[in-house]
């Protein structure tokens, strides 16, 4: 026999204890929108474990703790400022400048390779003759191994023009290896925020620069960088063209324009995916951008090759590992370029690059079909790839 209960009696009873929602605050919670599951810097991670575990054996482990470890940066000393003594204010507080000391150092470091690094010998490489020094117009002071000291703000000169600036001192490399000669024209297909821009400035070699880049803000940031940093009078379309188009489209535009051609594609950027959660390129909303990024690249290269002239160089460069977006690249574009485009480019030889800065970075060769790759890796700095094109035709 049902009871009968009454529902007053019951409402009174426990109207402490219930809470009631109406329909329209009812909602549902969109874990899979609103709550990631796993932070893009675990999802980075995971995917270098992945591949570089397998890609780099033994060493990955020492990689990925100096992937991790403190951004250290380097100071890029600012040839058009007037302000005295940044280079001795510097050196006093323990800094080297790390081009001059490490190539008056090279003929040391011919006999003293790193025994972590693979040797050449035996390997026939078709390349240009070594080169055995740099342009000493460019001065990049970094403090010593171990030290992660702060540099100061760069004081301003009488014009407003800043001392130096800083950037890891990775970067410099791609700007060595171009190896601008005075009168030359040179292209920086993607130049923001301008950190190589300002570099490849410095030297006083460039009869022409013209500094590209796809996105507006990146475009207004590198304006702004050098508006701190080059004098008014230089900041001229004559010497210094600033553009925002797609460098993929320059190539067939600007075709035999340029002398030296960097191109410094957008990638995964992996201390900045491994440690930073913002504009993390392996956020689940940006998963399709990251799989294009190979294919963007060789586009890109293409276009830098068919951009510079015959006997012209063009230096190729990543901040990432991944052998996806560095030697697969630089092959499939020299196959691009001479299936379809008729275009000859020769890989050059950049052994002579690891003896001049062995004492202040870590490099760690590998061979892919001839070619040399030259990702460099050190507990100090953040990995860098390079790699040396010639066009032939």
């Amino acid at each position: 026999m049902a009871a009968y209960v009454c529902t007053r009696f019951c409402m009174n009873k426990f109207k402490d204890s219930i809470r009631f929602i109406p329909r329209r605050y009812r909602v549902k919670t969109k874990w899979a929108a609103t709550r990631p599951k796993f932070p893009a810097t675990e999802l980075a991670l995971h995917s270098f474990d992945t591949t570089y575990s397998v890609q780099f054996g033994d060493l990955w482990p020492s990689i990925r703790v100096a992937m991790l470890c403190e951004q250290k940066y380097g100071a890029l000393i600012n040839s058009f400022s007037s302000a005295s003594g940044e280079i001795t204010d510097l050196e006093a507080e323990g800094c080297k400048d790390f081009i001059t000391i490490d190539c008056s150092t090279n003929e040391d470091h011919k006999s003293s390779q790193d025994p972590t690094t693979p040797h050449y010998d035996s390997i026939d490489l078709e390349s240009a003759p070594l080169k055995t020094s740099i342009t000493p117009d460019i001065k990049c002071l970094v403090f010593p191994r171990g030290d992660i000291s702060r540099f100061k703000p760069a004081r301003p000169d009488s014009s407003g023009i800043l001392g130096y600036y800083l950037l890891d001192a990775a970067s410099v490399l791609p700007v060595l290896a171009l190896d601008v000669q005075p009168g030359q024209t040179v292209l920086d297909l993607c130049a923001a925020p301008g950190g190589k821009t300002l570099a490849l400035l410095q030297a006083h070699s460039v009869n022409h620069l013209w500094a590209n880049d796809l996105s507006v803000s990146r475009t207004g940031r590198l304006r702004k960088i050098l508006q701190s940093y080059v004098p008014k009078e230089f900041l001229d379309e004559e010497n210094i063209h600033i553009s925002c188009v797609d460098g993929r489209e320059l190539g067939m535009r600007e075709e035999k324009s340029f002398d030296r051609v960097l191109v410094d594609v957008p990638c995964t950027t992996d201390r900045h995916s491994a440690m930073v959660e913002e504009n993390n390129i392996f956020k689940r909303p940006r998963t399709k951008e990251r799989q294009k990024l190979p294919l963007l690249q060789i586009q890109l290269l293409v276009a830098g090759i068919q951009a510079a002239r015959q006997g012209g160089i063009i230096v190729y460069s990543t901040c990432s590992l991944s052998q996806l977006q560095n030697e697969c690249v630089v092959q499939q574009a020299i196959s691009v370029a001479q299936e379809e485009l008729g275009i000859t480019v020769q890989v050059q030889d950049l052994r002579w690059f690891t003896q001049c800065f062995s004492d202040t970075f870590h490099f760690a060769p590998q061979l892919s079909v001839g070619e040399l790759v030259l990702p460099h890796l050190c507990a100090n700095f953040g990995p860098i790839y390079m790699c040396k094109l010639q066009r032939m035709n």
